[in-house]
């Protein structure tokens, strides 16, 4: 009786040791993969928001050169809200992915960046690309109703 009572827990226990080891090889897989499916969904999402801030850390940029060039009292208002986005541009965490109010501060970029483009009623769809300064010909802009100039012609 002993030796078939022996026999049963060495199937069962061969039953619990292989569905442990499974389970462990699984997890082991299972975690390998998942930092590389983490680091690629980490690295596109990152890309997208550098891009983002990019585009409009360049739209202020642009933007500032064309209101310095050819700025009139009305336009320091604009121009205020533009050296805030920027100043906001400059402070965004890019080396720190832990930082907690990394989406927070990017919904203040957006709406700032909705706020400026209210406000100026930049016209981006329409008329030449404003270049940044220094660019050596010409470039002209539509801004609120009249042609500006980079290179003050």
């Amino acid at each position: 009786m002993a030796g078939t009572q022996d026999m049963f827990d060495a199937i069962v226990m061969a039953d619990e040791r292989f569905h442990g080891e499974g389970y462990q090889e699984g997890y082991e897989e299972g975690s390998g993969l998942g930092l590389i499916e983490g680091r690629q969904h980490g690295t596109f999402h990152g890309a997208k928001i550098g891009s983002e801030i990019g585009c409009y850390q360049g739209f202020a940029f642009a933007w500032r050169c064309l209101l310095h060039t050819c700025a009139t009292e009305k336009d320091s208002k604009k121009m205020k809200v533009l050296e805030s986005l920027i100043g906001m541009i400059q402070k965004f965490p890019y080396d720190d992915p832990t930082y907690d109010k990394l989406h927070e501060d990017l919904d203040r970029i957006r709406g700032k960046f909705k706020q400026v483009g209210a406000r100026g009623r930049f016209l981006l769809d329409r008329g030449p690309l404003a270049f940044p300064c220094g660019a050596e010909r010409p470039l002209c802009r539509w801004f609120g109703g009249r042609l500006c100039s980079l290179s003050g012609q």
